[in-house]
């Protein structure tokens, strides 16, 4: 009797013992699942993540603005475009160029760099009084090779930070032998740096561009067909702009040369061309050297042309160093497309002429109106 109690206690024992280890063994079981759940699909996910975090990283590097970036202050050189002043150095590289009448039918160019380095820009030419309103609302150090009596005049009550090669070193701005003087003087972005430094100037900015650069196409669709581009300054002084369909820029002619850099032999071109018509009169400043004048304050009539086409806008500037806002007729500003811009101020009569290549797209623009 006492025997089989033992037995049986035995038995009871080995269940129990048997159940230990099932409930062990599934406790195991269902930790080590948990433990893979949280561990490696954990990290699945989180590489889920970082692969969605990538990729959204790549959408906004694609989205970055190319044109007009970084902290460097910008820096305005004026540039000579007599005929014997051709080609020249650093247009190319400029994020915006302003042509603007002088005197005697001629334009000359303030070409307006950011962050460049480069060891040529040129031919270099003496300041007039109404591009300073240009170099101020970018921002821009302004260089030149000496100055109208109204541009020393403005310079000094404007505060303009300035540097007018006539008064530097013949290192830092040179003549060079393959071009008559006085349309032979040249300097490098490093020397007005240094320059820039040795006075004070600030050589950063965080100031916008004038132009409202998107990142997405624009395209004008409702403009009109715009292939060929006329601006005549006066009778021996034309600029015309043929449009590269392949490229979607614009190229640069002016008296009927195609305009390339001075070193590299590379096309001008433009992306965006900007055409503002002011009114210009002769100065009467007792010198009679034909110096020009114009009032660019108020809103003017105008035309933004990019990739084939072209439309109607008003361009408003509020002051002297305020930035110029480029608007539709409906008074919305413009997106322009991300890319350099040439904006050509003529004069209020000028017949521009804006072209398709159909005969049916054909137009002659002739904008004669009395703004000032």
């Amino acid at each position: 009797m006492e025997g089989r109690r033992v037995n049986k206690q035995k038995k009871k024992n080995k269940a129990l013992l048997i159940f230990t280890i099932i409930v062990i063994i599934s406790a195991i079981a269902v930790g080590a699942a948990y433990a893979y759940k949280i561990f490696y699909k954990g990290e699945e996910a989180s590489s889920n993540i970082n692969d969605v975090e990538e990729q959204n990283t790549i959408v906004v590097e694609q989205k970055t603005l190319q044109t007009f970036v970084g902290d460097a202050r910008p820096i305005a050189f004026m540039i000579d475009n007599n005929v014997n002043a051709l080609p020249h150095a650093g247009l190319k590289d400029a994020y915006a160029v302003y042509e603007i009448i002088v005197e005697g039918g001629e334009s000359r160019l303030m070409a307006i760099l950011k962050g460049k380095d480069l060891p040529k820009v040129g031919p270099i030419r003496s300041s007039r009084h109404y591009f300073l309103d240009y170099a101020l609302e970018n921002d821009a150090i302004y260089v030149h090779y000496g100055w109208s009596p109204q541009a020393e005049s403005d310079i000094k009550t404007l505060g303009v930070n300035n540097i007018n090669g006539i008064t530097q070193s013949s290192t830092e701005f040179w003549r060079v032998k393959d071009k008559k003087a006085p349309h032979n003087a040249v300097t490098s972005t490093q020397n007005i740096l240094t320059i820039a430094e040795k006075k004070g100037y600030r050589t950063t900015s965080t100031a916008y561009s004038p132009f409202n650069y998107t990142v997405d196409d624009v395209n004008l669709e409702d403009g009109q067909k715009a292939d060929t581009v006329t601006v005549p300054y006066s009778t021996s002084n034309t600029v015309r702009w043929e449009y590269d369909s392949e490229n979607q820029v614009y190229l640069r002619y002016t008296r009927n040369r195609k305009e390339v850099d001075w070193d590299t032999g590379e096309d001008y071109t433009a992306k965006n061309i900007i055409i503002e018509f002011i009114a210009n009169s002769t100065l009467n400043d007792g010198e009679n050297k034909g110096r020009q004048t114009m009032t660019t304050i108020g809103t003017k009539e105008g035309y933004y042309i990019t990739n084939g086409r072209a439309i109607k806008i008003k361009c408003t500037k509020t002051s002297r160093a305020g930035k110029t806002v480029y608007t539709d007729l409906s008074g919305e500003e413009i997106k322009m497309n991300d890319g350099n811009t040439f904006v050509q101020i003529c004069p209020i009569n000028a017949n521009v002429q804006i072209v398709g290549n159909e005969p049916e797209d054909a137009n002659s623009v002739n904008v004669n109106n009395t703004n000032s």
